[in-house]
């Protein structure tokens, strides 16, 4: 059986009415129900003037506090933020500095809480907030089941100008597929890189990448225009937690050896650092035992991939179970009467929607998933909508 609850209002009332039964006197029943007599009195006080109204409890707050702002200071304030919209506490304590000399300021944390009080202060819009994956839970059984994607960290070369290390390596074999100095972050500077890549040695089944452009993004799934044309080659993004760039260890210890062999220093210009990258590359590969292999080198583990990439890339296929919907050139799709916002990086692409409860659908990009939608939820959106455009 479920555990029996006695309330404080229960307490009470049968206090009382023990109370005005005269069972027992005063001490015996404060005893029984373990108060002090003074409390007693205080209850029965209370009840006989208002009742069980008089049995609830009543706000501690004090009715007034000794420290706080005078009302012509506040006044003051408010009235010099309203002429003032854009002035902080600061430049608010200064300008009534001046004007009240004789006057005693509150400090500038009180300012601030007047003016929010007052609804003097903007609220700031909240960010969508994306949830991570978590860590990647894949194996590497053989080559090309996890390829491993970073941007090494940016410097200058001596001409004065940036460089961008994109580096891939196969987490299997610890094969360096590729080391491409770029001259930026951009999704059409690295997308040519991997189109030769995949040219050369086929289509991986994942990429292991961090968090940072060009490989993710802030929307859902922290899909990027680079994972999205992944996903439509049949490539699945795998992304590590943040901050922890253990979780693509070997990758890491391969750009030590990088950065301590080709980069120190830079070389005189773009063209000649990426000699050394590729001078690197041969010699990491062909010639340089590696101790996790059993002193073998990593083209002695490699294979290219059995599977080579398409001339074109087919689309997206779902099972027949699921809704198909188009991603419009803004970002979402028509549902039920409604318009949800997906992903700018799904435009012109087709989603899949699987119905896992009454109401509530799992949203797919092929094999990715974006996320989740709640018919509940829309309804509330719409009516909410419909009550600020005037309608009922």
């Amino acid at each position: 059986m479920p555990w029996s609850q006695r309330l404080p209002m229960d307490e009470k009332t049968q206090f009382i009415a023990d109370y005005l039964r005269q069972t027992q006197d005063m001490t015996e029943l404060c005893g029984h129900y373990g108060i002090s007599r003074k409390t007693g009195y205080k209850w029965i006080a209370r009840y006989l003037e208002e009742g069980p109204q008089g049995l609830e409890e009543r706000s501690r707050r004090p009715e007034h506090c000794p420290r706080a702002t005078a009302p012509e200071i506040v006044g003051a304030l408010l009235e010099a933020r309203r002429h003032h919209p854009s002035w902080g506490a600061k430049k608010l304590l200064n300008l009534l500095g001046k004007r009240l000399p004789e006057d005693e300021l509150p400090g500038r944390s009180t300012v601030c809480e007047i003016l929010s009080r007052h609804g003097l202060v903007p609220k700031k819009r909240r960010r969508r907030v994306i949830g991570h994956p978590g860590p990647p839970v894949s194996e590497s059984l053989a080559p090309n089941d996890v390829w491993c994607a970073d941007l090494k960290g940016q410097f200058k070369t001596g001409d004065g100008i940036y460089c961008y290390p994109l580096t891939v390596t196969d987490n299997y074999s610890r094969y360096l597929l590729g080391c491409q100095g770029l001259l930026s972050t951009s999704v059409a500077d690295a997308k040519p890189v991997f189109t030769r890549l995949f040219k050369e040695f086929g289509l991986p089944l994942r990429i292991r990448t961090d968090n940072g452009v060009p490989f993710a993004t802030t929307t859902l799934a922290r899909l990027s225009q680079l994972s999205a044309w992944w996903v439509r080659l049949g490539i699945l993004p795998e992304l590590i937690e943040p901050g922890k760039p253990q979780q693509n260890g070997r990758h890491e210890r391969m750009h030590r050896t990088l950065k301590a062999e080709t980069t120190r220093p830079a070389a005189a210009t773009c063209r000649a650092q990426q000699r050394r990258f590729n001078r690197f590359l041969r010699e990491f590969n062909d010639e340089r035992p590696h101790e996790a292999l059993d002193m073998a080198t990593p083209a002695e583990y490699y294979r290219p991939s059995p599977r080579p990439m398409p001339n074109r890339i087919p689309p997206l296929e779902y099972p027949d179970r699921f809704e198909t919907r188009y991603v419009s050139y803004n970002g979402g799709i028509r549902w039920k009467k409604g318009w949800v916002n997906v992903s700018i990086t799904c435009a012109g692409e087709y989603v899949g929607l699987e119905e896992i409860d009454d109401g509530v659908w799992n949203v797919y990009f092929g094999p990715l998933k974006l996320g989740r939608l709640l018919e509940r939820h829309m309804r509330i959106e719409d009516a909410y909508g419909r009550l600020k455009r005037g309608g009922t």
